[in-house]
């Protein structure tokens, strides 16, 4: 079933709400008319009893004043068809001694009757001789402290009849011409506010990925709406820099894996075009294993950074020595450099222990030694210190969970060398995927430009980071600071 648009939802609750909201009020209003009009019309026949007590109470001679009749005129109106009054004795029999005004005679009810012998007048709605019915009031006629008559005071309710109708008629006409016209005006205020909204559907649906740089309009409106672009153009904003580092991505991973398969393919198709000894075989072979090697090294870092950008990267957190692994690192950079005439050693060691990934952090360190090593001109150094540090105010994070709090030690691990350094406009850039920095870098130096890029990444999968410092032409600085465990 089709879900009715946000404007016609608006539209229909504010009809809604405005519909019960003068059904509301008009009930009120019938009721308040009604109270009104019952009240006025007692008050009237009220009124005509006591002026016709009052007369009835004056000296025989003057028992009936000559102006009685436009006084009646003046208090129920120009109409007397459906007014009257009538004198009772005490037992409710017509009174011959009294003269009558207009209508025909009511028989008076025994409750009315009742209660006018012991002093209270009744109020009564009966039945009358036409469609209408009649309001009466019973009243004592009291003399001396004794009932000697009982007035009953008539009058029809056709007038309380017909306005009812006619407020019933008003009501039934205004109400649904109120609605029909809040409810035009509630659609066009609905699609006039939220024009901004299909605006924004008609440019969103016109974005694809090759155009990501188009933006919404409307965002330095500050209402909700100009929120809302703002907070899509900057979906928008990161979308495009996801897709251009994939592509970036994309790109250098394919140029990286071409160059190593288009030196096993050319060995091998040299190999292939003529016979050849064994030892060419093997060395053919070796060449391919070595490119073979390369790849899967390539591979690997880029799975492993794939897993860590999907949160799928799993560690296997445990107790670390970290002197001890600066120690192993050490060992095999000095192996590493022998071939290049490079010092690798230990500057400062602590006893020092975090919890962790014992391999990754082996990696990461060999990273950066290897790296150090690569680009320190024979005679130079690299260097390893291991230190504790008091831990500051700002939180970190270690393996996905909050763990800091102000106050506490860290563990600090430099690796620095004497090597070529860093441009100061590379520095922010070096921990990028496939990044090199100028010639001295390219790819005939070995490595794809993901060591810095996984040095980072398990650096902060364990709550920690790396920072660098740089001199061109007088080496580099890198630091690790990890948290302590316990």
């Amino acid at each position: 079933m089709k879900r009715l648009s946000i404007r016609a939802r608006l539209t229909l609750w504010y009809t809604g709400i405005l519909a019960m909201t003068l059904i509301l009020l008009g009930g009120a209003s019938y009721g308040l008319l009604m109270r009104g009009l019952w009240q006025d019309v007692d008050a009237t026949l009220e009124g005509v009893a006591k002026a016709v007590v009052q007369a009835a109470n004056r000296p025989p001679a003057e028992l009936i004043p000559p102006d009685l009749d436009e006084v009646l005129r003046r208090l129920f109106g120009p109409r007397f068809t459906d007014k009257f009054y009538q004198f009772l004795d005490p037992d409710g029999r017509l009174d011959p001694r009294w003269p009558r005004f207009g209508g025909e005679p009511l028989d008076v009810s025994p409750k009315a009757l009742k209660n006018a012998a012991e002093g209270y007048a009744t109020f009564e709605t009966r039945p009358g001789n036409e469609r209408f019915p009649v309001r009466v009031l019973t009243f004592p006629v009291m003399r001396r402290g004794r009932m000697v008559n009982v007035l009953q005071v008539g009058m029809s309710l056709e007038g309380l009849s017909m306005a009812r109708q006619h407020f019933l008629w008003t009501l039934a006409a205004l109400v649904p011409l109120a609605l029909a016209l809040a409810g035009t005006g509630g659609w066009l205020l609905a699609r006039r506010a939220l024009r901004p909204v299909d605006q924004m559907t008609t440019t969103a649906r016109r974005i694809e990925a090759e155009h990501l740089a188009q933006r919404l309009d409307g965002a330095e409106v500050d209402d909700e709406l100009g929120r809302l672009a703002q907070t899509l153009n900057e979906m928008l904003a990161r979308l495009e820099a996801t897709f251009a580092q994939v592509r970036r991505f994309s790109a250098d991973a394919s140029h990286e894996l071409r160059t190593p398969l288009t030196v096993l393919k050319g060995e091998i198709e040299v190999a292939l075009r003529s016979p050849r000894d064994s030892a060419e075989y093997q060395r053919v072979l070796a060449s391919a294993l070595e490119e073979v090697e390369s790849m899967t090294r390539l591979v690997d870092d880029l799975l492993l950074l794939s897993r860590a950008d999907a949160g799928a990267l799993r560690w296997e957190a445990g107790p670390v020595e970290l002197d001890r692994l600066v120690e192993e690192v050490a060992k095999e950079g000095e192996i590493l450099g022998r071939g290049k005439q490079v010092r690798v050693k230990i500057l400062g060691l602590e006893p020092l222990i975090v919890e962790g990934d014992g391999q990754r952090l082996k990696q990461l360190l060999r990273n950066l030694v290897d790296n150090g090593v690569k680009y320190t001109l024979p005679g130079g150094q690299v260097s390893l210190a291991l230190r504790a540090v008091k831990r500051e105010t700002s939180n970190v994070k270690r393996m996905g969970s909050e763990i800091g709090q102000a106050g506490g030690d860290l563990a600090e691990i430099t690796v620095q060398d004497t090597g070529i350094g860093i441009p100061p406009e590379a520095l922010s850039r070096i921990f990028e995927r496939f990044y090199r920095v100028g010639p001295a870098r390219s790819r005939e130096a070995g490595g794809a430009g993901l060591g810095l890029c996984i040095a980072r990444t398990i650096a902060e999968a364990h709550g920690g980071r790396i920072e660098v410092r740089s001199t061109p032409g007088a080496g580099s600085t890198f630091t690790i600071v990890l948290p302590l465990a316990g």
